[in-house]
């Protein structure tokens, strides 16, 4: 019984609490999932990647408190630097699928006008 009056009630609320917001920030998961797939562009994909690896490393920050384990702060700080590089990556790809798609069609509009080259095409 005297283990019991020692116990605030604060641990008492808090496992309660925590489980709560892991599931919010699972429902929250699966939103940024689905803007992911869905789209409607690029850029909006790569913001909702992006929450989505903000939204992993929170979900292990409260796994550790709720565990009260500390090497899963390790863990968290090691899929920070992960997604961070995976975004960079992503934008990095992006933008040389975008260039390289608006190279072709300055090219395609040049020869459609006759511009910038002779009959055959070449330059």
């Amino acid at each position: 019984m005297n283990l019991l009056e020692n116990i605030s009630i604060f641990d008492k609320i808090y496992p309660g609490m925590f489980i709560t917001v892991l599931i919010i920030l699972a429902i929250m998961l699966f939103a940024c999932l689905i803007r992911a797939v869905k789209g409607p562009r690029i850029a909006d994909r790569i913001v909702a990647i992006n929450m989505m690896g903000t939204m992993v490393m929170v979900m292990i920050a409260v796994l550790s408190l709720l565990l009260r384990e500390g090497y899963l702060v390790d863990i968290c700080l090691i899929y920070a630097m992960v997604s961070f590089l995976a975004v960079i990556v992503i934008s990095k790809v992006y933008l040389g699928v975008y260039k390289e798609k608006r190279q072709e069609n300055e090219e395609e509009m040049s020869q459609m006008t006759g511009e910038g080259g002779d009959s055959d095409g070449n330059y």
